[in-house]
């Protein structure tokens, strides 16, 4: 019996060093704070292939935070992460939860990350799920909480999710899927692109799952309006307004017998967006009203949580 212990706990010890080793290799996030910092990172596309995208100003579809409205930064906290300027990187009441689902599921289906944990598994760890790779996600959260804003994660976040075909980053995805700016986007279009973020690929993605992904669009406007990050009328306005997905809807037609095969774009060339389904003219960015009831305060202007 002595013996299994000892064996136990140097198999143990041995993974726990591996695990540090593996987090001392991985590139300091305090990199992250400057806002000129710009790196490389390995995405892959939707055949299985991998591709670099550039993370920062370099790449010709970064969006800096002044661009976003707010209406798209709610509506990622409040669907995604609704205790994300209350968290220290991490939720422990979501992670409990999520243990006990897995538990009696027996999988590891239900993850429980937060903003923090998938900007941190976006920029520096594969998508594997395996418990190394959850506690590297955890420590890094961690880490990026310590030194970085809350309006600085989300800005990364936002630059680095999954939208489409190799359509990273809310800059791609408002061309792509709109034809205009982030900066023009509505909220109908904000709630839209936030509607797809929990499956793309699968679940929410708009070529096969339309009805499904505004449906979920609907209940984010709600949850701008109980907020208060839309008023009354803006929230009436942004239901009946209607998405110009006329050009979506034509290519999901086209593809019912054979899914729609796209060219991966590189992040950082300047040739136009051949990619994109719809050929909407740029709009003029809508002028920003105050909502009705004013949240606590804009994601940027949240203080730091150190």
């Amino acid at each position: 019996m002595k013996k299994i212990i000892l064996y136990i706990s140097l198999a143990f010890a041995a993974y726990l060093a591996y695990v540090g080793i593996s987090l001392a290799l991985i590139p300091p996030v305090s990199g992250l704070a400057d806002t000129k910092y710009s790196t490389t990172i390995q995405v892959k596309d939707w055949q299985g292939e991998y591709h670099p995208l550039v993370v920062g100003p370099k790449n010709r579809n970064w969006t800096p935070s002044s661009r976003i409205p707010p209406e798209m930064k709610w509506a990622v906290v409040l669907a995604e992460d609704a205790n994300f300027y209350k968290h220290e990187g991490f939720d422990v009441t979501a992670i409990k939860a999520a243990i006990k689902y897995d538990l009696e599921k027996k999988s590891l289906k239900r993850g429980a990350s937060t903003i923090t944990q998938q900007t941190a598994k976006n920029l520096f760890l594969s998508r594997e799920k395996t418990v190394t790779r959850k506690l590297k996600e955890v420590y890094l959260a961690y880490r990026m909480e310590q030194e970085l804003t809350k309006g600085r994660i989300i800005e990364l976040y936002l630059n680095v999710v999954e939208l489409g075909p190799m359509v990273y980053g809310i800059g791609h995805g408002a061309r792509y899927y709109f034809g205009k700016p982030v900066s023009a986007l509505t909220p109908r279009e904000c709630a839209f692109l936030a509607a797809m973020l929990p499956g793309p690929r699968l679940a929410y993605n708009p070529y096969k799952n339309l009805n499904k992904v505004l449906k979920r669009s609907d209940m984010i406007l709600r949850l701008l309006r109980q907020n208060g990050v839309l008023s009354s009328g803006e929230y009436q306005s942004a239901l009946a307004s209607g998405l110009n997905i006329a050009g979506m809807q034509r290519k999901v037609n086209q593809t019912v017998v054979q899914p729609p095969v796209f060219a991966p774009v590189s992040s950082a060339r300047p040739e136009a967006d051949v990619s994109s389904p719809l050929q909407v003219p740029r709009e003029v960015p809508p002028e920003s009203k105050p909502p009705e009831k004013q949240p606590e305060a804009p994601p940027d202007q949240q203080p730091d949580r150190k």
